[in-house]
């Protein structure tokens, strides 16, 4: 479930044309294929639990649409996810619907032509926005439309062993993590004890989503909410994305963070005490490590109103599609409050939807150590929808690491001169 395999090269793909790419779905007209039914293909992640929810999904819809029959698969191996989409969309050949959609290549796969704005639906935009809320307008592209339905995402906290800070001297149930100076000293403690080697461990590897599990919880708490990109600008060359920058190059100067790739995961091994993670990591660390989850620190200390980052993965309707009325009806029918609840029991993926927690009261009743993860899914943080998506990560992150994680350059100007690179990419 972690979402950081994306590829970087998805973004020197061509541009091909929509009458070139668009298979099936291109020799009908929008109004048309958006009513027309008949069967369907769709692609799902190869997360074994996703799996079982997408088969079940599918059994029960087939049951009850037997001239509408959806089959099903993983998607295809390839070096990612998003290059198989990618090609299948140059190819004409992508299915009707991907349950794996990550927000940041919907720009790319748009450019592409290959994907159906959902507001040619006539409930489109209604549905969207009555599932998930305001949260829906954070997914809406340059034009205003939706080209991705937000499905589920894992909110982005950090996860800390709570042995470790026992050794460490720390008051592992109420844990002093809230502030920046707090963090520090805890760090500090854990690591001149001896209690594990590093405080936290983020990748310091260069690929261009790495700062969604350092930077970007941590800037999204510390400024309210903000997106990297917003309003064709950059908006982290300021004084919380100062703040974030100083918080972590403290941390790298300070030895508290490995700065050499880690063959494995330093949380669950316990070379590091903490980790940035989403719920995913409760039943991968279940047996692994006693952990314990809080909000990121911010300057002034956390809360769990405050947003982070959304890790979420989308739906999306693809213009190889020629069934498009089945493709829309297939996804309401798998986004509604019953398939929702079972992605939740089943994956224990947060659903984007409105209610979350009064919706599913039972459930996290049963499974309180989801709760907290529910909580915070009412304030998310998505990467911006913006055609140069990927490669102003990168411009990002090369600045960041050169900055931040190696000292090389002052933080401060690293970040200014990256804004300023980010604003041509994006005017």
């Amino acid at each position: 479930m972690k979402s950081r395999t994306l590829l970087a090269a998805v973004l020197t793909l061509p541009l091909i044309a929509t009458a070139a790419c668009g298979g099936g779905g291109d020799e009908t007209s929008g109004s048309d294929a958006a009513a027309a039914r008949g069967p369907i293909s769709i692609w799902y992640s190869n997360n074994a639990q996703e799996v079982a929810w997408g088969k079940q999904a599918v059994e029960m819809w087939n049951a009850a649409h037997p001239t509408e029959k959806v089959t099903a698969q993983e998607i295809p191996a390839g070096t990612t996810s998003e290059a198989v989409i990618a090609a299948a969309i140059t190819a004409g050949n992508a299915p009707c619907l991907v349950y794996n959609t990550s927000p940041a290549a919907v720009p790319n796969f748009q450019a592409q032509g290959g994907l159906v704005p959902l507001d040619d639906f006539a409930d489109g935009a209604s549905y969207i926005a009555g599932r998930s809320g305001a949260t829906a307008d954070q997914y809406k592209s340059d034009d205003g439309a939706f080209y991705q339905l937000p499905w589920k995402a894992n909110p982005v906290m950090l996860f800390y062993n709570k042995k470790v800070l026992t050794a460490a001297g720390v008051d592992a149930d109420n844990p002093p993590l809230g502030t920046y100076a707090e963090f520090l000293d805890t760090a500090r403690k854990i690591v001149t004890s001896g209690a594990a080697k590093y405080a936290i461990y983020p990748s310091p590897s260069s690929q261009f989503f790495q700062p969604w599990f350092d930077f970007y919880p941590l800037y999204a708490a510390e400024s309210g909410g903000e997106l990297l990109v917003k309003d064709k600008k950059a908006t982290f060359d300021s004084d919380a994305g100062k703040a974030v920058a100083g918080f972590w190059a403290q941390v790298y100067k300070d030895n508290l963070a490995g700065k050499e790739a880690y063959n494995g995961d330093s949380f669950a091994d316990g070379t590091a005490a903490m980790a940035t993670a989403g719920p995913w990591a409760i039943s991968a660390y279940k047996d692994k490590v006693d952990w314990g989850v809080v909000s990121v620190p911010t300057g002034a200390g956390s809360a769990i109103d405050q947003p982070t980052f959304s890790d979420a993965k989308n739906i999306a309707v693809y213009t190889a599609c020629a069934n498009r009325g089945t493709a829309w009806d297939f996804l309401k029918f798998t986004t509604s409050e019953e398939q929702d609840g079972k992605l939740l029991e089943m994956t224990g993926q947060m659903p984007l939807r409105q209610n979350l927690e009064q919706t599913y009261a039972a459930y996290f009743a049963a499974n309180p150590a989801y709760k907290t993860f529910a909580t915070k899914a009412a304030h998310l943080v998505e990467v911006p929808n913006v055609p140069t998506s990927v490669e102003v990560w990168q411009t990002f992150r090369d600045a960041w690491s050169k900055s931040v994680i190696f000292g090389e350059e002052d933080p401060n100007q690293a970040l200014s001169g990256a804004a300023t690179k980010i604003n041509d990419l994006v005017k």
